[in-house]
């Protein structure tokens, strides 16, 4: 069974090409904005990663990332950060809140798999490791 990715991009051309450059490997759930994802993720099964954009048209800069990153239920899930803000605030926000990684806009997306796949498989040892102790 694929690894499930929860991407949350307002950008309909990002969406298109995360699900294209990422579906070969994972499950690839798109979404537009924060409350959307909030409730797709009231009602079907963990991701094991999500792709989010700081800025969603719902909601406040990296409020869908500070919650889920403080979250008892989503906190573990790792998080991979697509901004088009600057350079300095992405990567100060992403320490702040755990992000597994970044990239700022426009991105290489042969990276972006890459990282994903590295991430992922970084937590299936961890999950395994955790698991087994």
């Amino acid at each position: 069974m694929k690894q499930q990715i929860l991407a949350i991009d307002d950008s309909k051309a990002i969406r298109f090409l995360l699900q294209t450059v990422l579906s070969k490997q994972f499950d690839v759930i798109t979404i537009p904005d924060g409350c959307s994802a909030m409730y797709w993720l009231s009602k079907k099964k963990l991701p094991d990663l999500f792709i989010i954009d700081p800025q969603l048209p719902d909601m406040e800069n990296w409020e869908l990332i500070q919650h889920l990153s403080s979250s008892g239920i989503f906190g573990d899930i790792p998080i991979v950060v697509l901004s088009a803000l600057n350079d300095v605030e992405t990567k100060n926000k992403c320490e702040e809140y755990g992000a597994a990684s970044y990239f700022l806009k426009p991105f290489n997306p042969v990276d972006l798999l890459g990282d994903v796949t590295k991430v992922l498989s970084q937590s299936k040892i961890d999950n395994y490791t955790l698991k087994a102790s």
